[in-house]
């Protein structure tokens, strides 16, 4: 509770300020940048209810994957786990009732990603949700640069000018069914961490082609990923 007193401190500027993190440079080509690669579960899909179940996060340094820099925790819900999510995540009430609540580990959360720039898969739903708490409890949102994969990896197929493997006319849009596409290994089960590891390598597979497609700098990016 401590940890959470004193950011709430630092949100509401009495003395020991919560800074956002300094700017990152929008000319600062795309495999320079430091990214974190984010994913939720959650107990539903309606960001105004639904509460975290888990938070999986690791960071990249440009296209470099930094698998030992990871950050994993299951939340003890706000709102009650139904059996349907159950299913998907395969976190139980039980399991969750044993884990701190999103008060104590949003603040660390918030340290682990600053100074990056937030990377998901559907990132509109985990972000709504994160900044719901943070709202909640601090006054502020999340104020890094995010960008969302399933975009990007919309706006390859649109602009890539080829009949590419990789994008197929009914193809889906989830996480899985684009990974496939990509050949990277996939789970049948979902789980925070691994979902975020997926998407890093997805989007390291990104980051290796855009530059080809004038996709060169932060600036670019933010134009075709933002969420």
């Amino acid at each position: 509770m401590l940890c959470l007193k004193i950011f709430k401190k630092q949100a509401e500027g009495t003395g020991m300020g919560l800074k956002p993190a300094p700017a990152i440079d929008l000319s600062t080509p795309i495999d320079m940048c430091p990214y974190v690669v984010i994913d939720t579960e959650l107990t539903g899909l309606n960001p105004k209810k639904d509460s975290i179940v888990s938070m999986g996060a690791l960071k990249m340094s440009g296209g470099r994957i930094e698998v030992g820099n990871f950050y994993y925790r299951v939340v003890a819900p706000e709102t009650e786990l139904t059996g349907s999510s159950v299913v998907i995540h395969g976190i139980t009430p039980s399991e969750a009732a044993e884990w701190p609540d999103i008060e104590m580990l949003l603040p660390e959360f918030y340290d682990y990603c600053k100074n990056s720039i937030i990377v998901g898969h559907f990132l509109n739903l985990d972000m709504s949700v994160i900044n719901r708490e943070m709202r909640r409890l601090t006054g502020r949102r999340f104020e890094n640069l995010s960008v969302d994969t399933y975009k990007i990896y919309e706006w390859i197929k649109v602009h890539s000018g080829d009949s590419s493997r990789h994008f197929g006319a009914n193809g889906n849009g989830d996480l899985f069914s684009i990974a496939k596409k990509y050949q990277i290994r996939t789970s049948e089960a979902h789980n925070a961490l691994t979902d975020a590891f997926i998407t890093a390598q997805l989007f390291q597979r990104f980051l290796s082609r855009l530059p080809g497609l004038g996709v060169r700098t932060l600036n670019d990016l933010k134009r075709i990923g933002k969420h």
